[in-house]
């Protein structure tokens, strides 16, 4: 006879500190949500007294977990009313019947209620219960009100709920919720939508090649669209007002487009090239101190769009003396203080190196502690588990390559690679990585056989390892039992260094460089597929002044030799 014993161990737990609160907050809505246990006083009263205590971020990520579960109606109610960060998520995708949903609402806070609005599955008795909160939701609160000004009269504006995944996903996110987030992937998904074409994957999973497969597609037919001149010219707008909540959030806007300016914040500077306020402004609202004439870029490209130069002063509310937030104007620099010209969105590939970012975190997180599984350093662990641990530790850092592969592929599209040439041995490199893939030749039963002269490579090693790894790993994955992939190093006339490898018979079904357009995730080479690798290989011998071929025997390498001058510090595409 079985039984889940897991609630009976989060009740053994001592709450005091706040690492066992933390552990103790996530197991119970994990379990609580996904209906291992019921949503009973116990687990309920112990979430509310804990609350307090464990992060915003990791109630945020908690919820966000939740997705695709048939969380129960009480811990819906629990989550909903608190922080906006822990409520959206769950708001978004809570299934409830009207009852439950009407009963519900009082207790949401205006932003919270504006989640609801934003979803389009609800029925039309909740509809209409939104709607009866119209008067309480859209004006202004008290604390401004009573502020000097007049503004109180202006309309609030209806507080819109973030469109990506907050930084703080945690390791509870999966791939296809970060990708499908990305702006990239959801429009390409439309577009397949609205061309009838065939589902992302079969069986509904979402695969990292079908997440790069679409960003190519996408890209492609955006590369090949034709130029159609505008019918209208976009007004660009001289000013604007604006206030402030209290954590320096712009939460109304009036004299210009607001959807690309709502939701901005100025407490933090923004990163370089990046939307947002200059540190000018920062610094201000930590001394709740006017200031006058600092940066503000808005992305995109509508009214908004470009650089604003914005004025404000701190409020406080005239009963009590707290700070309420800022109100202030925001116009466009003059000539003399520089252009007034939009700025560019987020190409694609930085979308896709944000991607890599939430990726590698909980995969770092898998691998290590499946590390401290298989050696035993948090105690004694049967043989069965550590080799589960062991296996999971060899799946960990498979993926952590790919997304080193998905992060070096998005720097060369973006322009973004360092380049560090230096001269390298070729013969040395060429024996060393062969040596790196002997177990995969091993298991392939294909011999691999190194003949290279005493020659030298002008390139950055890293890149260089990168670009003969994945190239041979390629040839040797898909070698049939005993054939032979040879690898060989030659000069050539112009100052380069050919290095060729060996074509498998494998790829005769795909003539010329149509190889590049295959994407096997079953490829014992590389998670992301052999089209990918190759895809990668070629791109990184351009970035590094070099060219990669395809013929019907070998895949070559063209790379400058050592005393054929520098190349480039910077990659480009």
């Amino acid at each position: 006879m079985r039984f889940d014993d897991v609630l009976g161990t989060v009740r053994t737990i001592d709450l005091a500190s706040p690492s066992a609160a933390q552990a103790a907050w996530r197991q119970i809505v994990d379990l609580v949500g996904r209906g291992r246990v019921p949503a009973d006083d116990w687990a309920l009263t112990t979430l509310r007294d804990i609350r307090e205590r464990v992060p915003v971020a990791a109630r945020a990520a908690s919820a966000r977990a939740l997705y695709g579960a048939a969380t129960p109606a009480a811990l819906v109610r629990l989550l909903a009313t608190d922080d906006l960060a822990v409520a959206a998520p769950i708001l978004r995708f809570a299934v409830l019947d009207d009852a439950e949903w009407t009963d519900l609402l009082p207790a949401l806070s205006p932003a919270g209620r504006a989640v609801l609005r934003h979803r389009r599955d609800l029925s039309a008795s909740v509809i209409r219960a939104l709607e009866s909160f119209g008067s309480v939701d859209f004006v202004l609160s008290g604390d401004v009100a009573s502020t000097d000004e007049p503004a109180a009269a202006q309309p609030a504006p209806e507080p819109e709920p973030a469109a990506t995944i907050p930084p703080e996903s945690g390791p509870f996110v999966s791939l296809g919720a970060i990708a499908k987030s990305l702006p990239i992937v959801a429009e390409a998904r439309r577009r397949r939508e609205n061309d009838n074409e065939a589902p992302v994957a079969e069986g509904g999973v979402f695969r990292i090649a079908d997440v790069v497969a679409r960003i190519e597609a996408f890209q492609k037919r955006k590369d090949e669209a034709p130029n159609v001149a505008p019918t209208a010219r976009v007004p660009v707008r001289e000013g604007f007002r604006f206030e402030t909540d209290p954590t320096g959030t712009i939460r109304w806007v009036d004299g210009t487009a607001r959807e690309a300016i709502l939701g901005t914040t100025i407490a933090t500077p923004a990163r370089p090239a990046q939307p947002g306020v200059d540190g000018i402004a920062a610094g201000a609202f930590r001394r709740r101190a006017r200031f006058a004439d600092v940066h503000l870029v808005v992305g995109g490209a509508g009214e908004a769009a470009g650089r604003w130069l914005m004025t404000a002063i701190p409020l406080f509310d005239s009963a009590s003396g707290r700070f309420t937030g800022y109100r202030g104007s925001a116009r466009r620099p003059e000539r003399h203080e520089g252009p007034a010209t939009p700025a560019r969105p987020a190409p694609a590939a930085d979308s896709l190196r944000q991607l890599v970012h939430e990726l590698r975190t909980p995969t770092n997180a898998i691998a290590g502690f499946s590390e401290m599984i298989e050696c035993e350093m948090l105690g004694p662990v049967e043989p069965v588990y550590r080799d589960q641990a062991a296996t999971m530790r060899d799946d960990a850092h498979r993926l952590l390559a790919a997304i080193d592969d998905v992060d070096v592929a998005a720097r060369v599209v973006g322009g973004a690679l360092p380049l560090d040439p230096e001269p390298i041995a070729v013969a040395p490199l060429l024996h060393r990585l062969a040596g790196d893939l002997h177990l995969l030749a091993e298991a392939r039963g294909a011999p691999v056989p190194v003949i290279a002269d005493d020659l030298t490579v002008l390139a950055d090693a890293r890149a260089l390892d990168r670009i003969v790894s994945r190239l041979l790993g390629a040839a040797i994955g898909a070698a049939m039992m005993d054939e032979e992939i040879a690898v060989h190093a030659d000069a050539e006339a112009g100052g380069r260094i050919a290095i060729s490898v060996t074509r498998p018979h494998a790829f005769d079904a795909y003539p010329g460089d149509r190889i590049l357009s295959v994407d096997d995730e079953e490829s014992p080479a590389s998670l992301l597929g052999i089209g990918f690798s190759l895809r990668l290989v070629r791109n990184l011998a351009r970035a590094l002044g070099g060219a990669f071929d395809i013929g019907d025997r070998a895949m070559t390498l063209h790379l400058p030799a050592a005393d054929d001058g520098a190349i480039g510090h910077t990659a480009s595409s």
